[in-house]
């Protein structure tokens, strides 16, 4: 089994993940845009990339907190210790 990743470790992979995406993004930009008659300077499109890097930051950080919440239960369901899961009551077991 792996360690559990940091919240603090998965907001720096996604820092960096996203650091280099930014510098895709800028470069395809400058690529894609003339080819559909869009014309910009550097500074419209550092913009652009700097708007959608924030996005991506906050995307990427959500997804991997919700995969390793995912995987914790997995793991302690595993282990026979239900996790943070709570139990279900009577009600709810007659519904499935």
């Amino acid at each position: 089994m792996r360690p559990v990743q940091s919240r603090a470790m998965s907001l720096v992979e996604a820092l960096a993940n996203v650091a280099v995406g930014f510098v895709v993004a800028v470069l395809t930009q400058r690529a894609v845009f003339p080819l559909f008659g869009i014309q910009t300077d550097w500074s419209v499109d550092f913009a652009i990339g700097g708007l959608l890097t924030v996005m991506s930051i906050v995307r990427s950080y959500i997804m991997r907190r919700l995969f390793e919440r995912i995987a914790g239960r997995s793991r302690a369901a595993e282990a026979g210790l239900g996790g943070s899961v709570e139990p279900m009551c009577s009600d709810q077991l007659a519904m499935r």
